[in-house]
């Protein structure tokens, strides 16, 4: 099953729960319950990550902020923010059965261009990609790993 599928992220002890028939859990950036889709399993991976590994506030992330592209209203899965208030982190979240493929890479470049953050990340849980955005070069360097919050 792929709901529950183990990561390329730290494991966490989410409080899940059944409801109607299908498995929830308890989202600490939007402080309710969220049903468990693939997709949802590697955001809310990616979130701890980004609060317990890289030290990034929980008050400082916002998860599937609405903007228009186009025209047209798109969500970004995960956005984070410094203490100033300025985006600095956009995050791509895939189900594990979806490649990270040039595809998941112009979606989140497409959403840059509304954004305009130095720093974007695309992961399916399983493959994580980050890279650098240099907007006066209009160029991108692909990097290892994210850069600790207090390093961004």
């Amino acid at each position: 099953m792929e709901l529950l599928l183990p990561l390329q992220l730290p494991p966490y002890p989410f409080k899940i729960n059944e409801q109607n028939g299908q498995l929830t859990l308890f989202d600490v950036i939007r402080k309710k319950n969220i049903v468990i889709t693939p997709e949802e399993w590697v955001r809310q991976h990616f979130v701890q990550y980004l609060i317990r590994q890289k030290h990034y506030p929980k008050t400082l992330i916002k998860l599937e902020g609405g903007h228009k592209l186009n025209g047209m209203p798109k969500r970004s899965d995960i956005v984070v923010y410094n203490s100033a208030g300025e985006k600095i982190l956009l995050v791509e979240c895939k189900a594990p059965s979806v490649a990270v493929d040039q595809k998941a890479f112009d979606q989140v470049a497409r959403y840059n261009m509304v954004h305009k953050v130095k720093l974007l990340a695309v992961s399916n849980g399983l493959q994580h990609y980050y890279c650098r955005i240099d907007f006066e070069k209009q160029a991108y360097q692909f990097i290892a790993d994210l850069p600790d919050f207090d390093e961004t």
